[in-house]
């Protein structure tokens, strides 16, 4: 489970780098190559490519992106994140043009492991707090 953990950690602190490199290289490193992904991602591409599709995104339009973990529950062979994302939108997201806003938005992942890699991804973002913050809907 340790081993876990600090598959983990490290994934954490690559999406943190804000390098679109690290993060690749990494997601190719510690999540299975047949990872299953159980969020509003492009479905058209396999787990570890639309996982990369959904960091690349994000840091277009949120260049200085800040995953913050606020708590950490490991449990056999899953660990529960529960997360403050902050960041500016500095670059097109969702169909946006840069805004200059800030957000802080929370969101809970559940990651399952295989063979020390990460093997499934359940997530909730709360993605009308953020939009809310981009002034994208209304308040």
């Amino acid at each position: 489970m340790s081993s876990n953990r600090a598959t983990f950690q490290r994934f954490h602190e690559a999406v943190n780098s804000g390098d679109a490199e690290l993060i690749a290289t990494t997601i190719d490193e510690v999540v299975a190559p047949d990872l299953i992904f159980h969020a509003p991602v492009p479905t058209e591409l396999p787990g570890p490519q639309a996982l990369k599709r959904v960091w690349a995104v994000l840091l277009r339009g949120f260049p200085d992106i800040r995953v913050e973990v606020e708590d950490v529950i490991a449990e056999g062979d899953r660990i529960v994140s529960r997360n403050t994302v902050t960041g500016t939108q500095q670059g097109e997201f969702r169909g946006l043009p840069p805004t200059g806003r800030s957000v802080t938005y929370n969101e809970i992942f559940i990651f399952r492991f295989a063979g020390g890699r990460i093997a499934e991804i359940w997530g909730v973002v709360d993605l009308l707090t953020q939009l809310r913050q981009l002034g994208a809907v209304p308040s």
